[in-house]
């Protein structure tokens, strides 16, 4: 740990030693991201036992849990699944909504996941929710908000510059809170395919694999950003 500021000040003293850290973790998530789909791909060939498609699996699930007023329902794209806490849906891609795969299956029960949370005020995802308006803001401000700063005079431009880096440090934040959503959501998942038997042992192994590459995007996004706010704090510094 001691190592820990050390190493960190090296790369707020080197911007561009701050410039290959960043470049590097967008490798590393490109390649989550390259995972997710390759894993998706391969347990999504195989098929369930039970043979039930995904979205009925998700009504078994939600109303197992008291949820009939939640919505299922099918959304365009692939790997477009999600939960949305304004409309009370379950919205499952294409590619999940009818498929009878393991990995379809293991996607429509992360996202239920998703809504036993909002329904039991699971506290993550209570504080992401409360954020989420201030980060979509700070989302599209905050490169203007710094790069203005950059040509304004020293003063106002510095503060400029630190209002940029508080707004960008805020959407980090917001990454941290997603991963324990996330991790949580996968867990809830996995303890009802168990113990509803809604997939046997083997096949578990598949749905394991998928939520767990799912989760990896999520951290990978999280050094991204923690990567590019040491950069931006590097380059703050040679103003």
């Amino acid at each position: 740990m001691e190592n820990l500021p050390k190493t960190l000040e090296y790369f707020l003293s080197n911007p561009n030693a701050a410039t290959i850290l960043l470049f590097a973790t967008i490798i590393v998530a490109m390649l989550a991201s390259a995972n997710v789909r390759l894993t998706f791909s391969r347990y999504d060939k195989v098929r369930s036992a039970r043979g039930v498609p995904a979205h009925v699996i998700a009504r078994q699930i939600l109303d197992s849990n008291g949820l009939y007023d939640v919505i299922v329902e099918p959304t365009r794209g692939k790997l477009t699944d999600h939960y949305d806490p304004r409309r009370n849906v379950v919205a499952l891609s294409e590619s999940t909504y009818n498929s009878i795969s393991v990995s379809a299956i293991g996607i429509a029960a992360h996202e239920c996941g998703h809504a036993i949370q909002h329904a039991t005020a699971y506290t993550p995802i209570k504080i992401r929710t409360a954020i989420f308006p201030a980060v979509s803001i700070a989302n599209r401000t905050w490169i203007f908000l710094v790069l203005i700063g950059f040509f304004l005079p020293l003063v106002p431009g510095t503060i400029m510059i630190n209002v940029g880096i508080a707004a960008f440090s805020l959407a980090a934040i917001f990454q941290i809170v997603t991963l324990p959503v996330e991790f949580n959501a996968s867990r809830r998942a996995m303890n009802t395919i168990e113990s509803q038997g809604i997939l046997d042992r083997s096949e578990q192994k598949g749905a394991r694999s998928i939520l767990n590459a799912a989760a990896m995007t999520y951290v990978a996004a999280l050094l991204v950003s923690l990567a590019q706010l040491i950069r931006i704090l590097a380059i703050a510094r040679r103003r």
